[in-house]
Protein backbone atom coordinates (compact mmCIF):
# COMPACT_ATOMS: atom_id res chain seq x y z
CA UNK A 1 0.00 0.00 0.00
CA UNK A 2 2.82 2.37 0.86
CA UNK A 3 4.48 1.99 -2.54
CA UNK A 4 1.17 2.42 -4.36
CA UNK A 5 0.74 5.76 -2.58
CA UNK A 6 4.34 6.65 -3.47
CA UNK A 7 3.77 5.97 -7.17
CA UNK A 8 0.48 7.89 -7.16
CA UNK A 9 2.22 10.89 -5.56
CA UNK A 10 4.97 10.76 -8.18
CA UNK A 11 2.55 10.54 -11.11
CA UNK A 12 0.38 13.39 -9.80
CA UNK A 13 3.49 15.50 -9.20
CA UNK A 14 4.50 15.07 -12.84
CA UNK A 15 1.09 16.32 -13.96
CA UNK A 16 1.26 19.30 -11.61
CA UNK A 17 4.78 20.13 -12.81
CA UNK A 18 3.71 19.99 -16.45
CA UNK A 19 0.80 22.35 -15.72
CA UNK A 20 3.18 24.80 -14.02
CA UNK A 21 5.75 24.63 -16.84
CA UNK A 22 2.99 25.23 -19.37
CA UNK A 23 2.06 28.30 -17.30
CA UNK A 24 5.59 29.66 -17.67
CA UNK A 25 7.50 28.79 -14.49
CA UNK A 26 11.16 27.92 -14.91
CA UNK A 27 11.83 24.26 -14.11
CA UNK A 28 15.15 24.92 -12.37
CA UNK A 29 13.87 27.61 -10.01
CA UNK A 30 10.88 25.39 -9.27
CA UNK A 31 13.27 22.58 -8.29
CA UNK A 32 15.23 24.90 -6.00
CA UNK A 33 12.19 26.35 -4.24
CA UNK A 34 10.67 22.88 -3.78
CA UNK A 35 13.87 21.50 -2.25
CA UNK A 36 14.28 24.53 0.00
CA UNK A 37 10.72 24.23 1.33
CA UNK A 38 11.15 20.48 1.90
CA UNK A 39 14.33 21.18 3.89
CA UNK A 40 12.52 23.70 6.08
CA UNK A 41 9.72 21.23 6.80
CA UNK A 42 12.20 18.50 7.79
CA UNK A 43 14.51 20.86 9.70
CA UNK A 44 13.15 19.98 13.18
CA UNK A 45 13.60 16.23 12.61
CA UNK A 46 17.25 15.86 13.72
CA UNK A 47 16.63 17.84 16.92
CA UNK A 48 13.41 16.04 17.85
CA UNK A 49 14.74 12.54 17.15
CA UNK A 50 18.05 13.15 18.94
CA UNK A 51 16.18 14.30 22.06
CA UNK A 52 13.59 11.51 22.08
CA UNK A 53 15.89 8.65 21.15
CA UNK A 54 19.14 8.09 22.91
CA UNK A 55 20.03 5.29 20.50
CA UNK A 56 20.33 7.57 17.47
CA UNK A 57 23.65 6.68 15.78
CA UNK A 58 26.26 9.43 15.45
CA UNK A 59 26.57 11.19 12.12
CA UNK A 60 30.18 10.57 11.15
CA UNK A 61 32.04 12.28 8.33
CA UNK A 62 32.02 9.02 6.37
CA UNK A 63 28.23 8.77 6.57
CA UNK A 64 27.85 12.46 5.74
CA UNK A 65 30.02 12.00 2.65
CA UNK A 66 27.85 9.08 1.49
CA UNK A 67 24.71 11.15 2.03
CA UNK A 68 26.19 13.98 -0.05
CA UNK A 69 27.00 11.59 -2.90
CA UNK A 70 23.47 10.21 -2.63
CA UNK A 71 22.10 13.77 -2.79
CA UNK A 72 24.20 14.42 -5.90
CA UNK A 73 22.64 11.38 -7.58
CA UNK A 74 19.16 12.47 -6.48
CA UNK A 75 19.75 15.99 -7.76
CA UNK A 76 20.86 14.67 -11.15
CA UNK A 77 17.73 12.52 -11.28
CA UNK A 78 15.52 15.48 -10.38
CA UNK A 79 16.99 17.80 -13.01
CA UNK A 80 16.74 15.16 -15.73
CA UNK A 81 13.17 14.46 -14.69
CA UNK A 82 12.09 18.11 -14.72
CA UNK A 83 13.72 18.71 -18.11
CA UNK A 84 12.30 15.47 -19.51
CA UNK A 85 8.76 16.38 -18.47
CA UNK A 86 9.20 19.86 -19.94
CA UNK A 87 10.13 18.39 -23.33
CA UNK A 88 7.56 15.56 -23.32
CA UNK A 89 4.66 14.62 -21.05
CA UNK A 90 3.84 12.98 -17.69
CA UNK A 91 2.60 9.86 -19.51
CA UNK A 92 6.00 9.36 -21.14
CA UNK A 93 7.60 10.20 -17.80
CA UNK A 94 5.82 7.39 -15.99
CA UNK A 95 6.28 5.04 -18.96
CA UNK A 96 10.04 5.55 -18.70
CA UNK A 97 9.83 4.80 -14.99
CA UNK A 98 9.24 1.20 -16.10
CA UNK A 99 13.00 1.16 -16.64
CA UNK A 100 13.62 1.52 -12.91
CA UNK A 101 12.94 -2.16 -12.04
CA UNK A 102 15.24 -3.24 -14.87
CA UNK A 103 18.06 -0.87 -13.93
CA UNK A 104 17.67 -1.64 -10.22
CA UNK A 105 17.81 -5.38 -10.88
CA UNK A 106 20.99 -5.00 -12.95
CA UNK A 107 22.64 -2.72 -10.38
CA UNK A 108 21.60 -5.05 -7.53
CA UNK A 109 23.34 -7.94 -9.30
CA UNK A 110 26.48 -5.84 -9.89
CA UNK A 111 26.56 -4.70 -6.24
CA UNK A 112 25.82 -8.28 -5.07
CA UNK A 113 22.64 -7.27 -3.30
CA UNK A 114 20.66 -9.68 -5.48
CA UNK A 115 21.68 -13.30 -6.00
CA UNK A 116 20.68 -14.82 -9.31
CA UNK A 117 20.21 -18.46 -10.17
CA UNK A 118 19.77 -18.58 -13.92
CA UNK A 119 18.16 -22.01 -13.72
CA UNK A 120 15.32 -20.85 -11.46
CA UNK A 121 12.05 -19.62 -12.94
CA UNK A 122 12.15 -16.51 -10.71
CA UNK A 123 15.49 -15.33 -12.07
CA UNK A 124 14.43 -16.09 -15.63
CA UNK A 125 11.23 -14.08 -15.17
CA UNK A 126 13.24 -11.12 -13.85
CA UNK A 127 15.57 -11.33 -16.85
CA UNK A 128 12.65 -11.38 -19.30
CA UNK A 129 11.04 -8.44 -17.45
CA UNK A 130 14.30 -6.49 -17.63
CA UNK A 131 14.62 -6.99 -21.40
CA UNK A 132 10.93 -6.17 -21.94
CA UNK A 133 11.22 -2.96 -19.90
CA UNK A 134 14.22 -1.72 -21.87
CA UNK A 135 12.66 -2.56 -25.24
CA UNK A 136 9.37 -0.97 -24.17
CA UNK A 137 11.16 2.24 -23.22
CA UNK A 138 12.65 2.47 -26.72
CA UNK A 139 9.22 1.90 -28.26
CA UNK A 140 7.42 4.64 -26.28
CA UNK A 141 10.28 7.06 -26.98
CA UNK A 142 10.77 6.47 -30.70
CA UNK A 143 7.22 5.53 -31.73
CA UNK A 144 4.02 7.42 -31.08
CA UNK A 145 1.12 5.75 -32.86
CA UNK A 146 -2.42 6.88 -33.60
CA UNK A 147 -4.56 8.15 -30.70
CA UNK A 148 -6.63 5.59 -28.79
CA UNK A 149 -8.60 8.03 -26.64
CA UNK A 150 -9.29 11.55 -27.97
CA UNK A 151 -8.51 14.52 -25.80
CA UNK A 152 -11.49 15.73 -23.72
CA UNK A 153 -10.49 19.31 -24.47
CA UNK A 154 -7.92 20.86 -26.80
CA UNK A 155 -4.68 21.09 -24.83
CA UNK A 156 -2.86 24.38 -24.67
CA UNK A 157 0.29 24.40 -26.78
CA UNK A 158 3.48 23.94 -24.77
CA UNK A 159 6.48 25.68 -26.23
CA UNK A 160 9.86 24.56 -24.89
CA UNK A 161 11.90 27.49 -23.74
CA UNK A 162 15.28 26.00 -24.61
CA UNK A 163 16.40 24.73 -28.03
CA UNK A 164 12.86 25.20 -29.32
CA UNK A 165 14.08 26.90 -32.49
CA UNK A 166 16.35 23.94 -33.30
CA UNK A 167 14.26 20.95 -32.34
CA UNK A 168 10.99 19.84 -33.83
CA UNK A 169 8.16 18.53 -31.69
CA UNK A 170 9.17 14.93 -32.39
CA UNK A 171 12.78 15.69 -31.53
CA UNK A 172 11.65 17.23 -28.25
CA UNK A 173 9.69 14.06 -27.47
CA UNK A 174 12.75 11.87 -28.13
CA UNK A 175 15.02 14.21 -26.16
CA UNK A 176 12.55 14.11 -23.29
CA UNK A 177 12.52 10.31 -23.46
CA UNK A 178 16.29 10.07 -23.13
CA UNK A 179 16.32 12.58 -20.27
CA UNK A 180 13.64 10.54 -18.49
CA UNK A 181 15.65 7.37 -19.12
CA UNK A 182 18.61 9.09 -17.45
CA UNK A 183 16.32 9.98 -14.55
CA UNK A 184 15.26 6.32 -14.27
CA UNK A 185 18.88 5.15 -14.16
CA UNK A 186 19.81 7.79 -11.58
CA UNK A 187 16.81 6.84 -9.46
CA UNK A 188 17.81 3.16 -9.59
CA UNK A 189 21.32 4.10 -8.54
CA UNK A 190 19.76 6.23 -5.77
CA UNK A 191 17.78 3.24 -4.49
CA UNK A 192 20.89 1.04 -4.37
CA UNK A 193 22.99 3.74 -2.70
CA UNK A 194 20.28 4.49 -0.20
CA UNK A 195 20.10 0.83 0.83
CA UNK A 196 23.82 0.95 1.67
CA UNK A 197 23.52 4.25 3.56
CA UNK A 198 20.57 2.98 5.60
CA UNK A 199 22.76 0.17 6.93
CA UNK A 200 25.13 2.75 8.43
CA UNK A 201 22.50 5.36 9.36
CA UNK A 202 19.00 3.83 9.69
CA UNK A 203 17.22 6.98 10.96
CA UNK A 204 14.87 7.71 8.04
CA UNK A 205 13.72 11.26 8.88
CA UNK A 206 17.23 12.47 9.71
CA UNK A 207 18.55 10.92 6.52
CA UNK A 208 15.81 12.63 4.52
CA UNK A 209 16.62 16.02 6.01
CA UNK A 210 20.33 15.82 5.19
CA UNK A 211 19.61 14.42 1.73
CA UNK A 212 17.16 17.19 0.81
CA UNK A 213 19.36 19.83 2.47
CA UNK A 214 22.33 18.88 0.28
CA UNK A 215 20.03 18.67 -2.74
CA UNK A 216 18.83 22.21 -2.00
CA UNK A 217 22.41 23.48 -2.00
CA UNK A 218 23.18 21.71 -5.28
CA UNK A 219 19.98 22.86 -6.99
CA UNK A 220 20.55 26.41 -5.73
CA UNK A 221 24.08 26.57 -7.16
CA UNK A 222 22.91 25.07 -10.45
CA UNK A 223 19.91 27.38 -10.74
CA UNK A 224 21.92 30.53 -9.97
CA UNK A 225 24.32 29.63 -12.79
CA UNK A 226 21.69 28.60 -15.36
CA UNK A 227 18.84 31.03 -14.63
CA UNK A 228 20.13 34.57 -15.10
CA UNK A 229 16.83 36.44 -15.58
CA UNK A 230 15.69 37.97 -12.25
CA UNK A 231 12.01 37.82 -13.20
CA UNK A 232 12.15 34.03 -13.34
CA UNK A 233 12.91 33.94 -9.60
CA UNK A 234 9.80 35.94 -8.65
CA UNK A 235 7.00 33.79 -7.25
CA UNK A 236 3.39 34.60 -8.05
CA UNK A 237 0.11 33.18 -6.82
CA UNK A 238 -0.46 30.89 -9.79
CA UNK A 239 0.06 27.30 -10.95
CA UNK A 240 3.80 27.66 -10.34
CA UNK A 241 3.36 28.34 -6.62
CA UNK A 242 0.89 25.46 -6.36
CA UNK A 243 3.40 23.16 -8.07
CA UNK A 244 6.17 24.20 -5.67
CA UNK A 245 3.98 23.54 -2.63
CA UNK A 246 2.79 20.20 -3.99
CA UNK A 247 6.26 19.11 -5.08
CA UNK A 248 7.79 20.07 -1.74
CA UNK A 249 5.18 18.68 0.65
CA UNK A 250 3.65 15.73 -1.21
CA UNK A 251 6.30 14.62 -3.71
CA UNK A 252 9.24 15.71 -1.57
CA UNK A 253 8.68 15.23 2.14
CA UNK A 254 5.83 12.71 2.10
CA UNK A 255 6.70 10.59 -0.96
CA UNK A 256 10.46 10.40 -0.51
CA UNK A 257 10.22 9.67 3.23
CA UNK A 258 7.60 6.96 2.71
CA UNK A 259 9.61 5.47 -0.15
CA UNK A 260 12.75 5.42 2.00
CA UNK A 261 10.90 3.68 4.82
CA UNK A 262 9.59 1.06 2.36
CA UNK A 263 13.09 0.61 0.97
CA UNK A 264 14.47 0.13 4.47
CA UNK A 265 11.87 -2.56 5.20
CA UNK A 266 11.89 -4.44 1.88
CA UNK A 267 14.93 -3.52 -0.23
CA UNK A 268 15.50 -1.63 -3.50
CA UNK A 269 14.35 -4.33 -5.94
CA UNK A 270 10.95 -4.69 -4.26
CA UNK A 271 10.44 -0.91 -4.16
CA UNK A 272 11.24 -0.51 -7.85
CA UNK A 273 8.72 -3.21 -8.85
CA UNK A 274 5.79 -0.84 -8.23
CA UNK A 275 6.90 1.81 -10.75
CA UNK A 276 4.93 0.35 -13.72
CA UNK A 277 1.71 1.24 -11.85
CA UNK A 278 2.55 4.89 -12.40
CA UNK A 279 1.64 4.90 -16.08
CA UNK A 280 -1.96 4.01 -15.20
CA UNK A 281 -2.17 6.99 -12.84
CA UNK A 282 -0.36 9.29 -15.29
CA UNK A 283 -2.67 8.41 -18.19
CA UNK A 284 -5.77 9.12 -16.12
CA UNK A 285 -4.49 12.33 -14.57
CA UNK A 286 -3.00 13.61 -17.83
CA UNK A 287 -6.24 12.88 -19.66
CA UNK A 288 -8.32 14.76 -17.06
CA UNK A 289 -6.11 17.74 -16.17
CA UNK A 290 -3.90 18.25 -19.25
CA UNK A 291 -6.26 17.07 -21.99
CA UNK A 292 -3.63 14.65 -23.31
CA UNK A 293 -4.54 11.99 -25.84
CA UNK A 294 -3.64 8.37 -25.22
CA UNK A 295 -1.61 7.07 -28.19
CA UNK A 296 -0.80 3.56 -29.30
CA UNK A 297 2.76 2.72 -28.28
Amino acid sequence: VGMIVVVLAQASNMVVMKMAMSDGINKYTMAFYSNALSSLVLLPSPFIISRRSGSCPPLSFSVLRKIFLLALIGFSSQICGYAGIDYSSPVLGMAMMNLIPAFTFILAIISRMEKVNWQSSSSQAKLVGTIASILGAFVVTLYKGPPILPSPSPPSPVRPRHLGFLLSWQSNWILGGFLLAAEAFSMSLWYIGQAFVLKDYPVVLNLMFYLIFFTTILSGLFSFVVVREPQLWILKIDAGLLAILYSALVAGVFRVTLCTWCLKETGPVYVSMFKPLGIVFAVGLGFIFLGEMLHLG
